[in-house]
């Protein structure tokens, strides 16, 4: 049975309902805890009324719920100095549903999004939890049921909320766990930036120096240079033998 899935989001391919559904079904199944790392929270009234219901159900029965956002950044952001692009509201819409909250304060971005459920079940990914991000945009949502994996996000949580400020956090030492996907058995291993940003920067490269025949990258944004460099020597080997496709 697969303890993995992936869905993938992209305009007009689902509604802000189906993926709402997605996520109160996620917050319906917990029994103890509710953790909630945020980036950017910002729903319309009718998605805000669904999530709002799926928590006074799980607080009702006893859910510990807790949110942590990104937060404490000048206005307007120098966005080239690597500041909040993201528009403003997202505090005022978590202090709103009234569980515990922690503005997660550093000059760059607390970009990770994540709810951990119980200590054994992770959703995370790339979509932030707004209309647009659910709508308008090319996401994607991970679902992990794994407490090993859900141990480091717990972890990583608990940093954040003590220190109440992303710059000194995610250095946990993590190993790759054991997963099924697709039916098939997969490893997986997740690394927290900042703490392990070098280490992370140096896992990419390494993995596209390795390449053979072909390297993807989706990413809305590459600017590490150690990347950069190990792309450009691919490029000046296919140029050198011929058969890359990059």
């Amino acid at each position: 049975m697969d303890n993995l899935s992936v869905f993938f989001l992209a305009e007009g391919e689902q509604s802000g309902d189906e993926v709402m559904a997605r996520l109160t079904s996620f917050i319906r199944a917990a029994k103890q805890t509710l953790d909630f790392a945020i980036y950017d929270m910002r729903f319309s009234d009718h998605l805000h009324g669904q999530l709002a219901a799926a928590l006074r159900e799980r607080a009702a029965a006893g859910v510990e719920i807790r949110f942590c956002y990104d937060a404490d950044k000048p206005f307007p952001p120098n966005v080239a100095a690597g500041q909040d692009p993201a528009p403003g509201g997202t505090g005022v819409f978590v202090q709103s549903l009234g569980y515990p909250w922690r503005r997660i304060a550093g000059m760059k971005l607390m970009h990770s999004k994540f709810v951990v459920r119980d200590g054994q079940s992770v959703w995370t990914g790339s979509a932030n939890m707004t209309d647009d991000a659910f709508t308008l945009m090319e996401n994607n949502i991970i679902e992990i049921d794994s407490r090993p994996l859900a141990s480091y996000y717990a972890e990583n949580f608990e940093d954040l909320w003590e220190k109440q400020n992303f710059e000194h956090t995610g250095d946990i030492h993590t190993e790759p766990v054991p997963l099924t996907f697709s039916n098939q058995p997969a490893k997986a291993r997740v690394m927290f930036s900042p703490g392990c940003g070098l280490e992370i920067d140096s896992e990419i490269a390494k993995r596209v120096r390795a390449a053979r025949r072909r390297v993807r990258i989706c990413s809305l944004l590459i600017n590490s240079g150690t990347l950069i460099g190990e792309l450009g020597s691919l490029l000046r080997r296919r140029g050198r033998h011929g058969g890359w496709n990059l």
